[in-house]
């Protein structure tokens, strides 16, 4: 399963999971949920923390968080929609 630490900048998918004991509150807030399309921006140069566009809201995430939110990317959208 891939998630949004495991996009590459541009890249975009569509949020399936998160767990929500563990992500904070304020990301939820924003509109980060499941269903949702995100974009990765940007990556900070030390690779920590991830830009990314959710929701029309552009946000700064930790990397340790990114890993935690189960996604797909959009070109597997395409892939399952082809079949």
């Amino acid at each position: 399963m891939n998630t949004i630490a495991s996009l590459l900048v541009g890249e975009r998918g569509i949020i399936d999971e998160i767990p929500l004991d563990v992500i904070p509150l304020k990301l939820l807030e924003m509109g980060c949920l499941p269903g949702k399309e995100v974009e990765l921006i940007q990556i900070a140069p030390l690779h920590d923390p991830l830009y990314i566009r959710v929701n029309g809201s552009h946000l700064a995430i930790r990397k340790e968080t990114a890993s935690l939110i189960k996604i797909t990317k959009s070109e597997n959208l395409c892939e399952k929609l082809k079949s």
